[in-house]
């Protein structure tokens, strides 16, 4: 099993990144874990307090079940992957049955700040786009998809997204094996991608 960790900022452009990889590899041999789904079970916080989570820290992530599932998928067993509900800021009670596959993508933005999930990937690979860039795809997401409004966005991006960012999420980019910048569709970078995949899997 081939494990890619694709992290970078929020809005970078990761699941284009990622899409763009899984068209390159047949269907029934890739798997993706997202580290969206591993937000910390807040099930004991009222929707009040859930609300004033930060979110984009380190400590909001549940590494521990992540690394877990990742060692279970190694070793050829199918893990249930959680899922997480945005507009109740909490993990459902639903699952998905995820089983594993020849490469295994693991995305987020946070996936490279932690040292033992880090060691678990083969392939290190840093998404970077520009500050204004990030912002405004943020904006669009996070209104068009996840019933946030425009007040709460700016002011969420302000108090947490974007020194969360400069604290942690930037200074993985020396983790990386590959950065691809501004994720324009850069074949250059998607090709170097699929030939390292290519050539681990023979």
């Amino acid at each position: 099993m081939l494990i890619i960790g694709i992290a970078g900022g929020t809005g970078c452009g990761k699941t284009t990144v990622v899409n763009q990889i899984i068209n390159e590899i047949p269907e029934e041999e890739v798997g993706v874990l997202s580290q969206d789904s591993y937000y910390n079970d807040l099930s004991h916080l009222s929707y009040e307090e859930r609300t004033k989570i930060n979110f984009d820290h380190p400590r909001a992530i549940d590494f521990d079940l992540l690394g877990e599932h990742i060692s279970i998928l190694r070793k050829g067993e199918p893990i249930d992957q959680p899922v997480y509900s945005f507009p109740k800021h909490n993990r459902s009670k639903d699952t998905i049955r995820t089983h594993p596959r020849k490469v295994m993508i693991v995305e987020g933005i946070l996936i490279l700040t932690h040292p033992a999930i880090r060691e678990m990937f083969d392939i290190k690979i840093y998404v970077h786009a520009d500050s204004d860039e990030r912002l405004i795809r943020r904006l669009k997401r996070d209104i068009n998809e996840r019933g946030r409004d425009i007040e709460e966005v700016l002011m969420r991006y302000q108090s947490t997204l974007k020194p969360m960012h400069d604290q942690f999420i930037e200074p993985t980019k020396e983790y990386a094996d590959i950065i691809i910048p501004n994720n324009k569709y850069n074949t250059v970078a998607v090709d170097i991608v699929r030939t390292i995949i290519t050539d681990k899997l023979s």
